[in-house]
């Protein structure tokens, strides 16, 4: 009966999770695998016997207090940071179960038990170390830009082979020096953890969040090995395959392998010089391949304001490109709101969406969802791209290197190779960017020099107010 009980909440979860696989049912499926979670919670509860009910209530009150306090003042520019800061509460709930465990019942449980939570300890250690480090990049308390130390990737060896020697002598340890061994081996893990997330940009931010919730999902699976609870180690594998295969996505859209990312990531120049505080914004430079003609400086210049209205007048098709920019100018519902009124006047919009835009995977779907934009609008890239020849205007909002031709046309650069939104096929491209810097892997944007293109400086949610007043 336990185990039908068991599999029933784990069909659920899996339900759950089934139903993220488009936006409409995405807050449906949000609920139904929290469901799950909440019915696997007091099952345990019922199924083993609580020495001191009293302390799991009051623990479950003020961690509950703390979210949902978190959960309201958290902005939707701060989701990242608070997703890997989850993570990482993740991490650090598997070593301490694993911790307790292992102290716990020292030489009375399997090798195999054992072993699982040793290696639910040091994956769980190290998902809360390096996901502290992205979650402060992502939040802005520290150095965004890749940090690489000198002989960086032989000190991780170093660290993760300590690791396993430190693993090996505590599992052979007498009870009271097993203790001191698992707090050493802690340590290392979380300085792992922390060596690892620092050398990863804010550009490779979305492959990092999505490969710590695989992380923190495998450890849950070892822990629940130790404690031999079936459902957390069915939620905890179903939570590191997503994760797995979320990663996977993030690297294709990127088209780069995981070692590229997480190892092989050198810092430019121009990536390395200090940056205002939208990252996302581009440059406008000389023509750069493709046959493209540079916008001659002393030509006299139409208000591009004035122009971009114009075009927009003038289009039957718009597709509009967020990036990270908007996120930053939380000029979501500006966008939003510039997008209906256009819809309004006969004009055919939709959302082109990038997979890797923004800071965490599905980050501009996540603030465009909170604008409330109809579903429908969003297209992917794979989707938009043999479109974009007969697209009308192209408005770029806060995005650059995914839109970037040098990706696809030079050789070299930190993306090259990288599939791109086609913007510069549009027969218009409008960008409303803070500034005239390039995108955060450093690389020209030559879009920016196209003759086609009305470049709109300045703050986004002034740009898009004033362009939507002009189109009233």
């Amino acid at each position: 009966m336990d185990i039908l009980v068991d599999l029933a909440i784990i069909v659920m979860l899996l339900c759950g999770v089934r139903l993220f696989r488009r936006p409409p049912g995405a807050r449906k499926g949000n609920l139904l695998a929290a469901g799950a979670l909440g019915l696997a919670f007091l099952l345990v509860l019922y199924r083993y016997d609580i020495l001191d009910p009293a302390i799991v209530i009051l623990a479950l009150l003020i961690g509950s207090a703390i979210g949902w306090a978190t959960a309201m003042r958290v902005n939707m520019i701060q989701i990242p940071a608070m997703i890997a800061f989850q993570h990482g509460a993740g991490g650090i709930a598997a070593f301490l179960v694993s911790f307790e465990e292992l102290v716990r019942v020292h030489g009375q449980t399997a090798l195999v038990g054992q072993i699982s939570g040793a290696v639910g300890l040091i994956i769980g250690a190290f998902t809360f170390g390096g996901s502290m480090i992205a979650s402060a990049k992502l939040a802005a308390r520290i150095n965004q830009r890749p940090t690489v130390l000198k002989r960086h990737s032989p000190i991780l060896v170093f660290f993760a082979l300590a690791g396993v020697i430190l693993a090996i002598g505590a599992l052979q340890a007498g009870a009271p020096q097993r203790a001191g061994l698992l707090i050493a081996l802690i340590a290392f893990a979380i300085a792992t953890g922390v060596l690892f997330a620092i050398r990863i940009g804010g550009a490779d931010m979305p492959v990092l969040i999505s490969f710590l919730n695989a992380t923190a999902g495998l450890a849950a699976a070892f822990c629940g090995i130790i404690i031999q609870n079936r459902l957390l180690i069915a939620c905890g594998a179903t939570v590191a395959a997503s994760g797995s295969i979320l990663t996977h996505v993030m690297c294709k859209a990127m088209n780069r392998g995981l070692v590229n990312i997480f190892v092989g990531t050198k810092v430019s120049p121009v990536a390395a010089a200090p940056r205002s505080q939208d990252e996302g914004q581009g440059e406008p430079q000389a023509a750069a391949g493709g046959g493209r003609e540079p916008v001659e400086p002393t030509a006299p210049r139409p208000d591009p304001l004035t122009s971009a209205a114009e075009a927009l007048r003038a289009a039957a098709s718009v597709v509009i490109i967020p990036g990270y920019g908007m996120a930053l100018a939380q000029a979501q519902f500006n966008t939003v709101r510039l997008a209906g009124l256009l819809a309004q006047q006969g004009r055919r919009v939709r959302f082109a969406i990038h997979p890797v835009a923004g800071r965490m995977p599905g980050h501009m779907n996540v603030l465009l969802a909170e604008a409330d934009v109809d579903y429908s609008n969003l297209v992917e890239m794979d989707d938009v791209n043999p479109e974009m020849k007969d697209t009308d205007v192209a408005l770029v909002i806060g995005a650059c290197d995914v839109v970037n031709p040098a990706a696809i046309e030079k050789e070299g650069t930190p993306i090259s190779g990288m599939p791109i939104l086609a913007a510069h096929e549009a027969r218009t491209v409008i960008v409303c960017n803070l500034d005239e810097r390039p995108g955060y892997s450093g690389v020209q944007n030559p879009l920016y020099s196209l003759k086609r293109t009305i470049l709109l400086f300045g703050d986004a949610k002034k740009t898009l107010d004033d362009l939507t007043g002009l189109l009233k």
